[in-house]
């Protein structure tokens, strides 16, 4: 008998009871004695300096245990540099530590922790604390920065070149018979998952356990360990339930080392909550940005040069820009191509990634720009997209380790009803409603981690097995997944095995950000779980009381927690029984290959979009939503139909409502709440067709997993962008669209 295959199939969530019934203990519950609350005091200005703050009234208080200022706060060790990978490093969120001296660089900036023995009592006393400061002009806007902008040698924490260029663009474009040239404006994005960012922070003696909300808890330990000058070896860092993330909690800001310093100081655990406004101001967002492109073409349709350059605010700190041309560079064949950041200082904390740092918003203005010219030339946007088809990566000439991009408009056009759509904006209307489809390509770039990725199995001889690996599950389903990983390595059944995680304790796990989570885990726990399915195959044919005493090791296949060889048999748990072992263990490791890849990585996929505009209250409705995507192998069918779901509709915010501004006198958000920040809710939501085309990998990682998380959201706002073209015969360059646009 043999187990069927769990990798693929649509299996509920493992942890869905634990969630609904509010068993899942999230870092803000867990419950420890003697637990002190700290309430954490944003700047009220932009820029300046803080010239005194008395904190006697404060500290007067009841309950009131401290009050922690840049003049009583111990100094950092070290403040660790933004680092090109995530893997195996500290991650902090900017190279900066607050209430280091007295200099305030942007609104919301932490001046002061109040520590209390109630939360409440905490907040009443940072709400009299009294701070005074000398004030400069801030720098917020693209207008107030844009004579002091420069090209950086280095952006994205160092990740990415400040300019990309590959052949002659000034030729490229001269060879062109039409150009189109746009520019596009965005509003910066604000992070709001359903949990806040917060840390609670435990001593015993000199060694910390911070339990935190974050997308790799050994980031957070060797960040927490630098700024604190600790060994690694006395920090624990666990966070088995993350309430969402989308890259707020990638990077690791500054509340988990502050409430470790709160609990040294007050010598008590110390829990540290952000407020949903301070999450505007203590986590980074997407940055306000401006983008040209131009674009250059034959009759025929084919691209002959592309010029895309960016614009936006960066923190006084570091050279941050989401890489908006990146895939902008890669995903059409194109003999030319220019690309170029620029960036000013500004009074702000450093942006930080947001789910599709920089594919989302660059390939908006792309995909926009291309519809653009599929107009000009007469020719079907998919037409015009299949003429610029890269066969192979446009900047290295490799061939992709595969695509599957073909697939995707194909099928995602025919789910969708493409065919046969008259192009012709503005003349397909139900009763006083404009009606409109477009479509856009979709592309997120495989990156694998730098370092190796390690995860441990057990297998009890009662027939159960356990797999352990550090990464948290901050929604994305991962406990589940590896767990059908697991099964399907140990020819086991998913319900007698079971996967821990979220522990530094555990094997080390770089953080999942860039959707390169399901293919580095998989890979590590698939190698964890041969490497014990090998031992114990081993051990039985070795074994003279086996059925499988003499067997070829190549020739046993596993089922149902068995090992078969013919019609010879053998369990896991009778060979750890008969040899008196409790358990067996093996640990694994994968290693991305070193140096430069032979082939080229990324997620495609195909996005189309109908929506209806009011023609006369210029109201804008998404109706429906279809995208293909060819994310590699699927291993769990249900999980990434969510993933992507989520990030389509996502696109659906970043396209018509998600939207903020600084004050260009104050420095500070206009919209610092969830009551006046806009996301999208049930009522906007329409109906989402997801449609997977698998295609074989065995270059990305061993399972040929590329990961959903991001490129759900890649191209969902430019299809909405065109088919309100479509309904309404304007182009909108100014991202969200709203109302006041259309009217």
């Amino acid at each position: 008998m043999t187990t069927a295959p769990a990798i693929g199939q649509p299996l509920d969530r493992v942890d869905g009871r634990p969630k609904v019934t509010g068993s899942a203990r999230y870092s803000a519950e867990i419950p420890i004695p003697e637990m002190a609350y700290a309430c954490v005091v944003g700047s009220r200005i932009a820029g300046g300096r803080v010239t005194d703050i008395d904190a006697s009234t404060a500290q007067a208080e009841e309950g009131v245990l401290a009050v922690l200022t840049h003049q009583n706060l111990p100094r950092i060790a070290e403040q660790p540099p933004l680092i090109p990978s995530l893997a195996g490093t500290a991650a902090p969120g900017q190279t900066f530590f607050p209430m280091q001296d007295d200099v305030v660089h942007y609104a919301g900036q932490h001046i002061a922790v109040v520590v209390a023995d109630t939360w409440e009592r905490a907040q009443h006393a940072a709400s009299v604390l009294r701070v005074s400061y000398e004030e400069t002009p801030p720098v917020v806007t693209l207008e107030q920065g844009r004579d002091e902008a420069y090209i950086p040698e280095r952006i994205f924490g160092g990740w990415l070149p400040g300019r990309i260029e590959r052949g002659d663009i000034d030729a490229g474009l001269a060879q062109a018979d039409v150009r189109v040239e746009a520019t596009f404006t965005y509003a910066a994005n604000n992070h709001n998952p359903i949990e806040p960012s917060g840390t609670t922070a435990e001593w015993d003696g000199d060694e910390l356990v911070l339990h935190d909300t974050t997308q790799g808890v050994n980031a957070t330990q060797m960040t927490v360990a630098r700024l604190l000058g600790m060994p690694l070896s006395k920090i624990r860092v666990i966070g088995h339930y993350v309430g969402g993330s989308f890259g707020s909690k990638a990077m690791i800001h500054h509340h988990a080392a502050l409430a470790a310093m709160a609990a040294r100081q007050v010598g008590r655990p110390v829990k540290l909550v952000l407020t949903r406004e301070q999450m505007f101001t203590s986590v980074g967002h997407r940055e306000e940005q401006e983008q040209h492109i131009v674009l250059g073409a034959t009759r025929d349709g084919r691209l002959t040069g592309i010029r895309h350059h960016k614009f936006s605010p960066t923190s006084h700190f570091d050279d941050w820009a989401e890489p908006s041309i990146g895939v902008s560079s890669e995903i059409y064949a194109c003999p030319n191509f220019d690309g170029l950041y620029r960036i000013f200082r500004a009074n702000t904390m450093t942006p930080t990634f947001m789910r599709a740092p920089g594919e989302a918003s660059g390939m908006l203005a792309l995909e926009v720009a291309m519809d653009e010219l599929a107009h000009e030339l007469g020719l079907d946007p998919i037409e015009l997209r299949l003429r610029n088809y890269a066969e192979v990566s446009p900047s290295s000439g490799s061939p992709w380790s595969s695509s599957g991009l073909r697939e995707c408009y194909q099928r995602g056009a025919a789910r969708f009803g493409w065919e046969g759509r008259d192009p012709r904006p503005g003349v397909r209307r139900e009763g006083n409603w404009l009606i409109g489809t477009g479509m856009a390509t979709a592309g997120y770039p495989v990156a694998p981690p730098a370092n190796p990725q390690r995860a441990r199995a057990r297998l009890y001889a009662d027939g159960t097995a356990v797999v352990q690996a550090a990464t948290p599950d901050f929604g994305t389903g991962v406990a589940t997944v590896m767990t059908q990983v697991a099964a399907d390595a140990l020819g086991m059944p998913v319900d007698r095995c079971r996967f821990e995680n979220g522990d530094t304790d555990l094997p080390n796990i770089a953080a999942a950000v860039g959707s390169a989570g399901a293919g580095m885990i998989s890979a590590a726990v698939h190698s964890a779980a041969t490497a014990l399915r090998n031992q114990l195959i081993a051990r039985a044919v070795g074994d003279t009381r086996s059925p499988l005493h003499g067997a070829n090791p190549v020739d046993v296949v596993v089922g149902d927690g068995a090992m078969t060889a013919g019609t010879a048999s053998d369990s896991y748990a009778d060979v750890l029984q008969r040899n008196f072992l409790p358990d067996a263990e093996a640990s694994g490791a994968w290693s991305p290959p070193a140096g430069d890849p032979e082939y080229a990585m990324m997620t495609f996929g195909a996005q189309f979009a109908e929506v209806a505009v009011d023609a006369e209250l210029g109201l804008v409705r998404v109706r429906r939503m279809t995208g293909a995507f060819a994310p590699g192998r699927v291993l769990n069918s249900k999980l990434a139909r969510s993933q992507l779901m989520g990030g389509m509709l996502w696109g659906l915010g970043q396209a018509l409502l998600e939207a903020n501004h600084m004050h260009p006198r104050t420095g500070r958000w206009a919209n610092a709440s969830l009551g006046e920040y806009l996301v999208a809710v049930n009522a906007d939501a329409p109906d989402v067709d997801v449609e997977l085309v698998e295609v074989e990998d065995d270059v990305v990682n061993p399972l040929g997993v590329k990961g959903v998380g991001e490129i759900g959201q890649v191209g969902a706002a430019a299809a909405i962008a065109n088919a309100v073209h479509h309904a309404t015969g304007r182009r909108i360059r100014k991202i969200p669209i709203t109302i006041e646009d259309l009217l």
